[in-house]
């Protein structure tokens, strides 16, 4: 049945450049097709009850019956939406618009997850789905027509579509729906009022961004759908296995957003090698999944064995699809311990998805299937390569046999195919030979050589230095930060981020924070690495905690701090012990300071002068009870005190910091009250007050820069409301919270 639905909306709905929209490119919460019979009744009400609601809704307001196809605005905008809501009235089958609008609809829920919610108005559903009374008599008008036809080719056509149309009313009454009588009572109001309420469950589900070319990946996603669309009770786990750069976490993403309406809670936990390493890291895994199948904000959890605990109650009390994606750390399996621990207790039903390099991680764990992922073959490499390189499915004929030879050479691996190409782009033959020259003396299975070959093309060294730093040190990391500490150590980072965005060496995602796949990293630190083998002392970078400690234990901190590295334009020292830190600490060149989690009573006595410091975080510093002296800290952009639970109070000094645009007090337990010339930050953007239970009610007056307040449980982004006077609630003391590292 869905095989004969897909074939006739390929050979009859042009397919679109981008079969998987992004996110970013839906236009619309939800499409509303119907009959124009409910068009100034129930279908009206529907539409501003979610218009209302605040939810973005398409509804085609052309009144006049649209033929034998509908428009190509229509089509996208069945395309650009998230949620297809379908009201089936007696009329409908009559409209053969409206039946072409159910197949693209149907079309759209097979290859890109879009959510189709059927409502049966004045119909039952047994009608639509046997196309029996008014349905009948629809389709007989068409077997008339059939009969009446004498044109060969228009009858073969028409009698194709008759057997999609009534496929597709099968189909979709497969669907969990809802129904006026049976649901609501014939009440319509009622009615309306509980599909605003699942519009809403359905969309406070976050659906994963996929790759803009899905070659192959349906084909090898089959599987894993049949799987999490069976009916069993059993709990069982799904393992997405390969190597990097074959596509494990895109098809983990297009299989959850095809399937994660199916379940009452959902939760993608993604990149969790390299959360589960950030200081308390499982914490904010476990936060995010019972934030996720809980519909609600994030807990406040103090430990991995209390988050636990938490989480029995919430598995077991809802069927949830839940995915944990890139599980790869060797040396540590506690990230599954952590969440898998409790196989027996997930409700009935549950299915996980796990995504990894590493198979052995899954042994100790509940019954679980293994999916190999394969490598593309040909004729999907050299599809995936044109669409990269060329904008289209298949080369142009002057590039065809550059382009096998280049898909011969990458062996499949579609983030070499895609890193590649985006290479070659409008590049001319010359460069294309050169580019396949290199790549024949390198061996097919030297996958992060062949990336090297991206790296090899930036322009100059500024772009490679830039790119191997960010590949040590900045991935996952916030672009604005990136780009203050890399400015101001001579590099132009905006144009150069940009140089590498261009390449696919490297993505900004929705959160401004840029990002990089794992075998680009490791192939720009193996790079850093061959500069010197066996003494890290000589590479130009070092990343590893353990070897950077040996190195500058050995190399300067023999003759005391005055032998400090004195270029230092970022300090990272998280779980610093000291009291406070040494004046004689040469600092003066830093332009970051992250000093989270420390023991810091105090930051350092006296006076000390940094004047390149834009951002200083001293977030979780559970023990500090003042702020330092600010005057010389006069270029401060970012001042960030989340979670300071002995903190007292804020520096009056804090008036000299004139370019301070963020300050970040949230959880400060202990803050009696804000500093008086506050007022005087002419430049501040962003105030963060929330969960500070002891604030005494504060005035904020002339600020005109303001533009975000957080105050608990409210945020003002009006300035010229915040020149008003502001009171911070006072409320009951809360039971201790989590610490987080903080993100901003």
């Amino acid at each position: 049945m869905g095989n004969s639905i897909a074939e006739y909306a390929s050979d009859h709905v042009k397919e679109p450049q981008v079969v998987l929209k992004l996110p970013s490119e839906l236009r619309y919460h939800v499409f509303l097709s119907f009959r124009g019979d409910t068009r100034k009744a129930f279908t009206d009400h529907l539409y501003t009850a979610l218009d209302q609601a605040g939810y973005h809704t398409f509804r085609d307001n052309n009144e006049i019956e649209r033929g034998e196809s509908i428009n190509s605005e229509l089509e996208k905008a069945i395309q650009q939406s998230r949620i297809s809501i379908i009201v089936f009235s007696k009329d409908y089958a009559s409209s053969k618009a409206c039946l072409y609008e159910l197949v693209i609809i149907l079309r759209c829920r097979r290859t890109s997850g879009q959510v189709v919610l059927p409502i049966f108005y004045d119909v039952d559903p047994t009608v639509v789905r046997n196309q029996t009374d008014s349905f009948s008599e629809a389709f007989a008008g068409y077997e008339e027509q059939l009969k009446a036809e004498t044109n060969y080719g228009r009858k073969t056509e028409l009698a194709k579509k008759v057997r999609v149309w009534r496929e597709a009313l099968k189909e979709v009454t497969d669907l969990a729906g809802m129904s006026l009588q049976n649901d609501a009572n014939g009440q319509e109001s009622k009615f309306i009022k509980q599909i605003v309420k699942v519009i809403g469950d359905k969309l406070s589900r976050t659906i994963m961004s996929v790759a803009m070319y899905p070659v192959g990946i349906r084909s090898r996603a089959k599987a894993i759908n049949l799987w999490l669309q069976d009916a069993s009770m059993d709990v069982s786990a799904y393992a997405i296995r390969g190597m990097g750069g074959l596509g494990k976490t895109t098809i983990a993403k297009y299989v959850y957003n095809l399937n994660f309406h199916r379940f009452a809670g959902s939760s993608f936990l993604a990149n969790i090698r390299e959360v589960s390493k950030q200081p308390r890291g499982l914490i904010q895994l476990q936060s995010q999944l019972l934030s996720d199948i809980l519909n609600r904000k994030k807990d406040s959890i103090t430990s991995v064995d209390e988050g636990m605990v938490k989480i029995k109650d919430a598995i077991g009390a809802k069927r949830v699809l839940l995915v944990l994606d890139d599980v790869d750390d060797v040396d540590d399996v506690e990230q599954l311990n952590a969440i898998l621990g409790m196989w027996d207790l997930f409700y009935p039903g549950s299915k996980i998805i796990i995504t990894t390099r590493h198979e052995w991680l899954l042994k100790p764990h509940a019954v679980y299937k293994i999916h190999e992922i394969e490598k593309l073959n040909d004729e999907e490499s050299i599809k995936l390569f044109s669409w990269h390189a060329f904008g289209q499915e298949h080369p142009t004929e002057q590039y065809m046999e550059h382009s096998e030879r280049v898909v011969h050479h990458c062996g499949g691996l579609p983030l070499a195919l895609q890193v590649l190409a985006s290479f070659l782009s409008r590049k001319t033959l010359d460069i294309w030979d050169s580019a396949l020259a290199k790549l024949q003396a390198i061996p097919n299975s030297q996958i992060i050589e062949k990336l090297k070959i991206s790296y090899d093309s930036l322009e100059d060294d500024h772009d490679k230095n830039l790119f191997l730093h960010i590949a040590c040190f900045f991935c996952g990391e916030d672009k604005y930060f990136v780009v203050k500490v890399l400015d101001a150590c001579g590099f132009y980072s905006y144009i150069g981020i940009q140089n590498l965005v261009d390449r696919c060496l490297v993505t900004i995602n929705d959160e401004d924070k840029i990002m990089m796949h794992q075998l680009i990293q490791d192939m720009g630190r193996e790079i850093v690495r061959q500069e010197s083998p066996k003494e890290p002392g000589k590479r130009s970078r070092l990343w590893r905690h353990q070897q950077s400690y040996s190195v500058l234990k050995e190399m300067t901190l023999a003759g005391g701090y005055k032998n400090f590295p004195k270029k230092l334009r970022w300090l990272c020292w998280h779980g610093f012990n000291l009291k406070s830190i040494p004046i004689e600490l040469p600092l003066g060149n830093l332009v970051a300071l992250d000093m989270s989690y420390s023991k810091l009573e105090r930051v350092w006595e006296g006076t000390k002068s940094l004047g390149a410091l834009k951002v200083l975080n001293l977030s979780y510093s559970q023990k500090l009870m003042e702020t330092p002296d600010f005057t010389g800290f006069r270029n401060l952009e970012r001042l960030i005190l989340k979670g300071c639970q002995s903190l007292l109070g804020v520096g009056e000094t804090i008036g000299f910091l004139e370019r301070l645009a963020l300050l970040n007090l949230e959880d400060c337990k202990n803050l009696r009250k804000l500093p008086k010339n506050i007022s005087m930050l002419q430049l501040l953007e962003t105030l963060i007050i929330s969960g500070c239970s002891n604030l005494f009610p504060t005035e904020l007056t002339e600020m005109e820069s303001l533009k975000v307040l957080h105050a608990d449980r409210y945020a003002m982004k009006s300035s010229s409301a915040i020149s008003r006077r502001v009171y911070q609630p006072r409320v009951p003391k809360p039971r201790k919270g989590p610490i987080t590292p903080c993100a901003l």
